[in-house]
């Protein structure tokens, strides 16, 4: 069985479908990772094939500030992380705006070469992410089978008449717009529904008039299989039709830390000290007074150290530290860190409630401190607290004395509720939920 895995040129979604291509190809598949250039180091590492193919035209290699970009992704980049400053509503209706030039980009290019890139390898069928929209709308068109997987929260795929792709289903009490907000963001997302499935229907009709039509495009998935990155939470919406696969996360066994990190590691939890992770992944490294915030009240409130993630801000961070008076030795600032292999070391992190975040903290069965800004975000972090999996502050209004009291908290709660949730999905994960597809899909 040839199974060819397509993916938008973003490391966030990337390495998870990496890592359900691998599990596919554990389980006999012959696989290849469709996605632009920069991630075939990726492919080769999962023991994938590789194929070169671009379904957008903005991209993120693992520091979205230092990811080359035409001039009008990278200026539409400021202008997300600069409203992300503003608060929820104007982050969410930032991307509303930038939707449909991001997420249907060039559909008759894609159709186009996923029809050659068919044509010449002739796979079984196709896992698509469910982001990306134009190599959907291509399988669609093309009538070639395909499974879905959706990389973050499952209401991604909206499910009923009031669900609109761009409007958290849920908020957690301590990041909510006003009502005049909220109003604003869901006119918004509405007429984003309407327009972007309206291109999808001039799409059809100009390659392939006798598909259906979907009634919402932004709810277009595999009526065969949809994969969530997520648990099964028993509070969420009732998806749409057809088979949803809940793999409750998509990591892999922790891989050992090199030499460099067991060094840092050791370091830092001399004496027995707790570490602390301080990451917001690969878009919001860019708030830099939010990672610094958050480091300097762990570092102030309690005994624990700290490692942060800062993108392309270590600079800023480091100096920002130095200056509050940051104990050097309970400290380690680094551009990227193996967050993966780092868990296993960690006793709680604060993250920007993403789901890759999310979902290997459930998997590592670390509590973690949610500060989110945009996206799915804010639905994630109120499954996190409503699941006693951590706890959610706004990252707008945070200071180092809230960040460091809620850390306190969760260093001290051991970690019980997030290994109660972790022994659910033990039979779960990456080859459970592969195993599922290729019985699916045969």
């Amino acid at each position: 069985m040839h199974v060819v895995v397509i993916s938008p040129p973003f490391a966030s979604h990337a390495a998870p479908l990496a890592v359900l291509g691998a599990a596919l190809h554990h389980h006999g598949a012959r696989v290849d990772l469709a996605c632009t250039r920069p991630f075939a180091p990726l492919a080769a590492q999962a023991g994938l094939g590789f194929l070169d193919l671009s379904v957008t035209r903005n991209a993120n290699h693992g520091i979205a500030e230092r990811t080359r970009q035409d001039p009008e992704e990278e200026a539409r980049l400021r202008e997300f992380l600069a409203a992300t400053a503003d608060g929820p509503a104007a982050a969410l209706l930032t991307q509303a705006a930038h939707r449909r030039a991001d997420m249907l980009a060039e559909p008759d290019r894609v159709l186009a070469d996923v029809r050659d890139l068919h044509q010449r390898l002739r796979p079984d069928w196709y896992l698509v992410d469910q982001l990306a929209y134009s190599a959907t709308l291509a399988l669609h068109c093309l009538d070639l089978p395909y499974a879905t997987f959706c990389p973050g929260h499952p209401t991604y795929v909206p499910a009923g008449p009031d669900a609109y792709f761009g409007l958290p289903y849920a908020w957690p009490d301590t990041v909510r717009p006003t009502p005049r907000d909220l109003a604003r963001l869901t006119r918004a997302v509405a007429e984003n529904d309407r327009a972007f499935t309206a291109a999808f229907h001039r799409v059809i009709e100009r390659h392939a008039p006798h598909r259906p039509r979907p009634e919402r495009a932004f709810a277009l998935t595999s009526s065969r299989a949809v994969v969530h990155n997520y648990p099964d939470l028993p509070w969420l919406p009732a998806a749409p039709a057809g088979t949803a696969i809940h793999c409750g996360h998509c990591t892999p066994d922790p891989p050992p830390l090199d030499d460099h990190w067991t060094t840092v590691v050791d370091r830092l939890t001399a004496d027995g000290r707790p570490l602390v992770l301080v990451a917001l992944g690969t878009f919001l490294s860019a708030r830099h007074d939010v990672l610094a915030t958050a480091a300097a009240g762990v570092l102030e409130h309690t005994s624990a150290a700290v490692i942060v993630a800062a993108g392309d801000r270590v600079r800023e961070v480091s100096a920002a530290l130095t200056a509050s008076g940051a104990p050097a030795d309970r400290l380690h600032v680094a551009p990227r860190i193996p967050q993966h292999a780092l868990l296993s070391k960690a006793s709680a992190m604060v993250h920007h409630a993403g789901n890759n975040s999310f979902t290997e903290c459930l998997a590592a069965g670390v509590p973690a401190l949610a500060l989110p800004f945009s996206s799915d975000q804010f639905a994630i972090a109120h499954d996190l607290e409503r699941a006693a999996l951590g706890l959610c502050l706004d990252p707008n209004t945070l200071t180092p004395a809230a960040a460091g009291t809620a850390v306190a908290r969760l260093l001290a709660d051991n970690g019980a509720a997030s290994e109660a949730v972790r022994e659910e999905l033990h039979l779960r994960g990456p080859r459970w939920a592969a195993a599922q597809l290729m019985h699916l899909m045969a």
